[in-house]
């Protein structure tokens, strides 16, 4: 019993990453889907800014709240803006961001690929010789792409500026001695490793999202069994990356 667990999910493994090797064949493929990822860029990045915004606040502020409560007992609260800055750039805006737009995006792509999968829609896009893959998700995997490093960016600002409202403004922590330990203790490869792993996430995010949309069976059902199952296969697997990215990565910023 065991072993046949294992072995199909080895088998889906192999049809996932045969399924990325499709879907990124497609994309020196004529005709340029400009179009579609003018669209799916404005879907997934722009319409996604709002919760971003929400999100990254709100982590900033309560680390913020969390360090400066702990940083008190040594009189070193100066230092909550470097620990908020690196702790966001380096891990808490590339996930934080990643698992919002997951539910927010990934869940979305699953059904939409799912319900076109159970009424026969890309059984209709293929009878006319166009290619699914080229159509409908290379434009979301490039659009995942160019957006995640983007909005991970724009949680870092946030998450930042929340940190030190709450900090300044609550704590009376000197906010002259804030910014300048901050930007002192940042490096540019700490804000680099965060907006890499956005990017790798954001494409396992699409591809994950679009391969179990594609494995939709059993009509309704089956749509929101995909979207459950999408996001959580992409949820754990982003997890997981951050964690090898994280070790790939350590000796390079400490270079």
């Amino acid at each position: 019993m065991i072993v046949e667990i294992i072995l199909k999910k080895l088998d889906e493994l192999g049809r996932y990453f045969s399924f990325c090797l499709d879907v990124f064949k497609c994309i020196f493929k004529r005709p340029f889907q400009i179009s579609e990822c003018m669209n799916e860029l404005e879907q997934l990045g722009v319409m996604s800014v709002p919760i971003i915004l929400l999100s990254g606040g709100a982590i900033g502020m309560i680390f913020s709240l969390q360090m400066v409560t702990m940083l008190q007992l040594f009189q070193a609260e100066i230092g909550v803006g470097a620990m908020v800055a690196v702790a966001l750039s380096r891990e808490l805006a590339p996930v934080i961001t990643t698992l919002m737009l997951i539910a927010k995006n990934g869940s979305a792509m699953a059904a939409e690929l799912g319900t076109m999968k159970v009424t026969e829609q890309l059984d209709a896009l293929e009878a006319m010789s166009v290619d699914p893959n080229h159509h409908l998700i290379l434009p979301k995997v490039l659009a995942s792409l160019a957006v995640y490093p983007v909005l991970t960016l724009i949680a870092n600002v946030i998450g930042s500026l929340g940190a030190f409202i709450i900090a300044v403004f609550m704590f009376n922590v000197d906010s002259a001695g804030y910014t300048d330990y901050m930007f002192d203790f940042l490096h540019p490869r700490d804000i680099v490793c965060g907006l890499i792993k956005s990017a790798v996430m954001g494409v396992m995010v699409a591809t994950i999202c679009c391969f179990h949309g594609l494995q939709t069976t059993h009509g309704a059902k089956g749509v929101g069994d995909s979207a459950t199952k999408a996001v959580v296969v992409s949820s754990v697997s982003i997890l997981v990356a951050d964690y090898i990215l994280t070790s790939i990565m350590l000796n390079w910023i400490y270079q």
